[in-house]
């Protein structure tokens, strides 16, 4: 059965897609991209060298927008991400039978709750799967122990989540992000065990 993986290219994702392909799924791994920047391609990257298919889900811009705005109006970026996430899962709902990403317990953002996931699943027939039983401590050893990490602070060329074009086009906006969004270190899949 196919499955299609909502992908950043970061540890949570690949240990999704990772799960998924060993249960015996026909994984392919998709990036959301709003045409702003080529933020898609540090998980194409990590996606081939993991050796998976990769497919960039060319989004309409006017979800990054709206989501853009409700972040600079909020000055916090949660709500915005979920606007994006929701609208990602969605597009990939009417693509793939089963739908999963890598949002785990402790998220704060992206973030589903459980009448969001029935919904989701009864509208549009799929399943969907993320790793809401895990948490950080848990993702870290299961990662570790499956892939090769790099720890390093993000920036647009080694971050492919939604992060990147919603501050590219909020500098755009002549607005801050650097205020709405710290600076922060991620672990980067770089290969395999």
């Amino acid at each position: 059965m196919k499955a299609g993986v909502l992908y950043s290219g970061g540890k949570d994702s690949s240990l999704i897609a990772f799960t998924l392909k060993k249960l015996g799924f026909d994984v392919e791994l998709c990036t959301a991209n709003f045409g702003v920047y080529d933020s898609y391609l540090p998980a194409q990257n990590t996606a081939k060298i993991l050796g998976f298919d990769h497919k960039i889900l060319k989004m309409d811009f006017k979800i990054l927008d709206n989501a853009t705005d409700v972040i600079i109006d909020n000055m916090f970026p949660n709500e915005g991400i979920n606007i994006i996430h929701k609208e990602a899962i969605e597009y990939m709902a009417q693509i793939y039978p089963v739908v999963a990403d890598g949002t785990r317990r402790d998220d704060k953002t992206p973030k589903f709750n459980k009448n969001q996931i029935r919904s989701l699943e009864d509208k549009n027939d799929i399943q969907y799967i993320n790793l809401d039983s895990f948490g950080y401590k848990s993702i870290n050893f299961l990662t570790s122990k499956i892939f090769e990490l790099s720890n390093e602070k993000s920036n647009k060329d080694n971050n492919s989540d939604y992060e990147v074009e919603i501050r590219i086009l909020i500098d755009e906006k002549n607005e801050r992000s650097c205020e709405m969004f710290p600076e922060h270190y991620q672990s980067r899949v770089i290969g395999y065990k």
